[in-house]
């Protein structure tokens, strides 16, 4: 097994700022806490390990991936680049746009210094199996948040994690697609322990559960139930230009969509 369990260490903590300090200036909605957790999963990766990222929009949470990965570990990142499902409400395909975001995450990751560990697997996420060879330590999940996709992706990629690899889904907890697939694929599940989560960032492990663990892991998610309301007043807010409820419901910045 390629993915070792092991707390992170002072001495990484250089390299973790330098991976946030390469991120600052790319545009995304992975926070300073969901790229912390993130790279301390990517750093647990061993070589010969394998990292997958489904959905990287302009190379945020690549960067993060591709500055935590040992040496000898591969990482795929899959995305169209069809200029949909690339944001909040932003679901209609434009091919321009979509080009936009594939030269600026080409350009974001040759600035950060890890273009050359990364392959891009320019396809839907759905078509790009044949694409990854072999099971994947690291899978991460932030690709459509429609319930149909998110579901496909944790299913059929979470599929390909072996025992003891981790799943990173983000928009945990915030999108809806993405909370009735965790509803109906994790939390009864008997293969995903549920680690914790920052913010929207969830983390699971996989193991194989007995029935009384999969029902402190079902509690244990449905404990996040109240983020998950709290986040769809303040989406309910914004809409309705209520700026001050939002900031009222915790929502530091005003102007942007909760995640």
């Amino acid at each position: 097994m390629s993915v070792e369990a092991r707390r992170p260490r002072i001495a990484d903590e250089p390299d973790l700022q330098a991976a946030l300090g390469a991120i600052g200036e790319v545009e995304g909605w992975l926070s300073e806490g969901q790229a912390r957790r993130l790279w301390h999963a990517g750093k647990a990766v061993t070589a010969p390990g394998q990292i997958v990222e489904i959905g990287s929009f302009r190379g945020r949470s690549t960067i993060v991936l591709g500055r935590a990965a040992a040496e000898g570990v591969q990482i795929v990142a899959i995305d169209p680049h069809a200029g949909s499902d690339r944001g909040p409400q932003e679901f209609t395909p434009d091919a321009e746009r979509g080009q936009s975001d594939n030269d600026l995450f080409r350009a974001n990751l040759e600035r950060a210094g890890v273009n050359g560990r990364v392959r891009h697997v320019r396809r839907m996420s759905n078509e790009a199996h044949g694409d990854v060879e072999g099971p994947i330590d690291l899978l991460y999940v932030d690709g459509a948040h429609r319930y149909g996709p998110a579901r496909e992706d944790i299913a059929a990629w979470g599929a390909r994690v072996p025992v003891g690899g981790t799943m990173l889904v983000h928009d945990a907890y915030n999108a809806n697609g993405v909370l009735l697939s965790q509803l109906r694929l994790l939390f009864f599940s008997g293969r995903w322990r549920y680690v914790g989560r920052t913010r929207s960032l969830a983390q699971y492990r996989r193991e194989d559960l007995s029935a009384g663990d999969r029902l402190r892991n079902a509690v244990r998610q449905a404990g996040s139930l109240p983020y998950f309301v709290r986040n769809n007043l303040i989406k309910i807010a914004l809409v309705a230009r209520l700026r001050p409820v939002a900031r009222l419901l915790g929502q530091p910045d005003e102007d942007a969509w909760p995640y």
